[in-house]
């Protein structure tokens, strides 16, 4: 909705470092075609393109949490304290359980489901006071559909951020929503659910350091996410595989969690390397991880073991 409705008027520096971030990549050069649009694409999975390119002058599209890859940004430092353009923050794995240094995003989106655990489904979208000027003061040149038109005779749609709907939204996912925000006041607000975050990937940061058959996908310690942790098998009787028998024994692996009822959808994400991709937000107890880190051995194990994974 943002892109589609304020993108156009200035030149746009697009990063991407997975596979949702790749979709505004998408958005933006196939389906805007903007004339002026530097794409950084981080390779291979697990990695940042170079942030430090981004121009002062230029729109800034960015995920800071990269669900699928597990990389996120290491701070905002890399954006200008004098930039002319907006910045369009995708924190949907990162709200709640990462620092958003406000005064350097203008759009910043993030989801109901991820690290307060609600409802699925349901976006949220925070405005800074430039991205309003920036919707009174800009047309794009291209026709919008009606979901994504945020203005009415050139001013801001303000029913839209009190309560208009253009589709009735489930209440009970609401009260939901409210239920969870509820409970992240009554243990102390946002510095503890940031905490229990970073706990819960400390976790698993310590049994990787144990052993021996995983690493995680992201190798740098400054951009590894503390909420959607992804991990890689390294050792040697699944590297020196195939890679088609790799994504095969990591299915596998995910399969016996799920079986024993262990661990459901840990596999990663389709598009990025095979391996695991463990929740740690701040819905997840710290004891839960501790109890899944020796059934991830067992699981490696059996795996290891079967007939069609000898040698």
């Amino acid at each position: 909705m943002t892109l589609w409705s304020m993108l156009g008027a200035r030149p746009v520096d697009v990063f991407a470092w997975e596979s949702f971030g790749e979709d505004w990549v998408t958005d933006t050069v196939e389906q805007l075609k903007l004339a002026d649009c530097r794409i950084h694409v981080g390779r291979p999975y697990g990695t940042l393109p170079d942030l430090s390119v981004a121009r002062a002058t230029a729109d800034i599209v960015f995920t800071q949490n990269g669900t699928t890859s597990g990389a996120k940004i290491p701070n905002f430092d890399w954006i200008s304290e004098n930039r002319e353009g907006l910045t369009f923050n995708d924190a949907t794995s990162a709200a709640f359980a990462q620092a958003i240094e406000w005064s350097k995003c203008d759009v910043v989106t993030f989801s109901w489901q991820k690290v307060l655990g609600s409802e699925a489904a349901h976006g949220m979208l925070i405005l800074s006071p430039r991205a309003l000027a920036r919707l009174e003061s800009y047309t794009p040149t291209w026709p919008l559909p009606k979901i994504f038109r945020m203005t009415k005779k050139g001013k801001l749609d303000v029913e839209l951020f009190e309560g208009a709907t253009i589709n009735t939204p489930s209440l009970l996912a609401t009260e939901d929503y409210l239920d969870a925000l509820k409970w992240a006041e009554s243990i102390g607000g946002l510095p503890v659910l940031h905490a229990r975050a970073n706990t819960n990937a400390s976790v698993l940061s310590d049994w990787v350091k144990r052993t021996s058959w995983v690493d995680f996908l992201v190798s740098d310690p400054a951009i590894r996410s503390n909420t959607s942790v992804c991990l890689k098998v390294i050792d040697e009787c699944v590297t020196s595989l195939p890679v088609a028998a790799q994504a095969e024994f990591a299915k596998n692996l995910t399969a016996i969690l799920e079986k024993e009822g262990v661990a459901l959808d840990a596999a990663s994400y389709r598009s990025a390397p095979p391996g695991l991709r463990i929740w740690c937000g701040a819905t997840i107890e710290q004891s839960d991880l501790q109890s899944l880190t020796p059934w991830l051995d067992w699981a490696f194990a059996s795996c290891r073991a079967a007939p069609e994974n000898a040698g």
